[in-house]
């Protein structure tokens, strides 16, 4: 049987007890009401017989003295009329009262019936004596003697017929007093009864269902703290088909399968483990490879840094020479001094992209001219556009200055044409755009290339992104270098695809990176 009947069967029985109890502390109570009840009658009928007994000795001491005065006929009865008629009025209710107890008697049974019968002729007898008399008194007669007979005759007639309604009244409330002192030991005895019943009925509840739930619970409660532990050696009986029978079998399972689980997860962590310790090995044999790769790339790079700067040191120093000797070949040197010295700032520029993949970013920061910065990369990167077929174009430059490092600026503002030059060439166009602001430069490079994808845009100025595009030439760090340079001066870089329609260079959607820095406060 399922504990939901069970514990429904428990309540229906405590509802019944105390419904039981209810119903019998109800009639109890109804039972004393109507004894209590029966009781204020029987006093109150006592108290019309004490009325009446009242009532009778003052008829007898009127009709004494009327008799002992010789009073006519006439008189006697006007001296006694007022008092017989309180004498019969007192009949009439105390008819009344009996009749009305005769009446509820029935519940009672016959016996009770015949004494209140017995009650109401002994009234009628009462009053019969009470007629006698008036007719003898009120005979014309003076006669003391007789007359006194009349009374006496009344006193001697009345006085044991009130006495017999008086004791049969105090017995009949005896009766019922003693019926109530039985009622209330009966209603004690049930009470008791009930106390009992209700105590061995919780009991036999508690200890017979209850507590034995509760143990059972108990265990499961232990169980769920093993599992919580990772302990699933646990069996638990399913002996029992209730609801915690079903939570056992339930627990018993999952304790199976967490255990079945755990044996497998400790099995592919071993596996995971082995594989992580052996890639973890080849990771370190390849850093060590690549660390080793990237100080012979450093040292290659220096290496011919110095090498290249050496015989760009004499051939910077003659063109310099030559240029100042004048002669027909004046301008021929001015070109060589030019060239060696841009292919100086190309070395400079190889040796920081150096440093900075090994994770040193050198700035010197200073005043530059925004118009100087402009030029050199203008001039720098003209040659390279004219080549792509490509149209580079500048806006009005501001007259103001920069603090910055000119060398990477101009690196990053080179790099920048660049990459339009390499991504934008179909467009044919690319213009440097210069703006201020309050306490700001912007250097913009709008190109009228297809653009950038917007779902390649977010990762733009990562290392090794190329904008949708695995062909391109480089290795993709220049965005993120330029980033990185553009942080370390506290500006900022940010993408612009589409341009819009108020910047852009013509229909192509068109590419805008904009570079702010900040302006020199001197």
């Amino acid at each position: 049987m399922s504990l939901k009947t069970l514990l429904g069967l428990g309540a229906l029985a405590l509802g019944v007890g105390t419904w039981v109890t209810a119903l019998i502390l109800w009639l109890g109570l109804l039972a004393v009401s109507d004894r209590l009840d029966a009781t204020l009658k029987a006093e109150q009928r006592m108290s019309g017989y004490a009325g009446l007994s009242t009532q009778a000795a003052t008829f007898l001491v009127v009709a004494t003295e009327a008799v002992q005065r010789e009073m006519p006929a006439s008189t006697r009865v006007e001296r006694l009329e007022p008092v017989v008629e309180n004498l019969r009025s007192s009949f009439v209710r105390l008819q009344q009262n009996v009749a009305q107890a005769v009446e509820e008697a029935q519940d009672l049974g016959l016996d009770a019936q015949s004494r209140f019968g017995t009650q109401s002729l002994g009234l009628a007898r009462m009053e019969a004596l009470l007629s006698s008399t008036m007719r003898g008194l009120g005979e014309d007669d003076i006669d003391r003697p007789r007359l006194q007979a009349h009374i006496d005759s009344f006193a001697t007639g009345f006085d044991p017929l009130l006495s017999q309604a008086v004791q049969t009244e105090q017995m009949f409330r005896a009766d019922i007093r003693a019926e109530i002192v039985t009622l209330r030991k009966k209603l004690s005895l049930a009470a008791i009864g009930i106390a009992v019943a209700a105590v061995v009925m919780v009991l036999a509840f508690y200890f017979g269902l209850i507590r034995p739930q509760f143990a059972r619970l108990d265990r499961l409660r232990e169980a769920a703290q093993k599992i919580g532990q990772e302990n699933f050696a646990i069996d638990l009986p399913e002996t029992r088909r209730d609801e915690i029978g079903g939570l056992y079998a339930e627990t018993n399972r999952m304790a199976h399968a967490l255990a079945a689980r755990k044996s497998a997860v400790e099995e592919d962590r071993a596996q995971l483990s082995s594989i992580i310790a052996a890639r973890t090995e080849e990771l370190r044999a390849a850093n060590e490879t690549l660390a080793e790769i990237d100080e012979n790339r450093r040292r290659f790079f220096a290496d011919v840094s110095h090498e290249l700067r050496t015989p760009l040191t004499v051939i910077l120093m003659e063109a310099q020479i030559g240029r100042a000797a004048g002669g027909p070949d004046a301008d021929a040197f001015a070109t060589i001094e030019a060239r060696a010295a841009r292919l100086n700032r190309r070395i400079d520029d190889l040796l920081r992209v150096a440093r900075s993949d090994s994770g040193q970013l050198a700035l010197d920061p200073a005043p530059v001219p925004l118009r100087d910065l402009i030029t050199e990369v203008h001039e720098e990167i003209r040659a390279e556009a004219d080549n792509a077929g490509m149209t580079l174009t500048l806006s009005d430059i501001p007259d103001v200055t920069l603090t910055c490092d000119r060398n990477w600026i101009r690196q990053v503002l080179v790099g920048l044409v660049r990459n339009a030059i390499r991504h934008a060439r179909d467009g044919g166009m690319i213009r440097l755009d210069t703006q201020t602001g309050d306490q700001t430069a912007e250097i913009a490079v709008i190109d009228n290339g297809f653009g950038i994808a917007p779902a390649d845009q977010p990762g733009i100025f990562e290392r090794f992104t190329q904008s949708g595009s695995t062909s391109a030439q480089g290795f993709g760090i220049g965005l993120a270098l330029a980033r990185w340079v553009i942080d370390s001066h506290d500006g900022t870089i940010t993408l612009e695809s589409p341009v819009a329609r108020a910047d852009a260079l013509g229909e192509a959607p068109g590419t805008k990176i904009a570079v702010r820095l900040s302006l020199s406060s001197g």
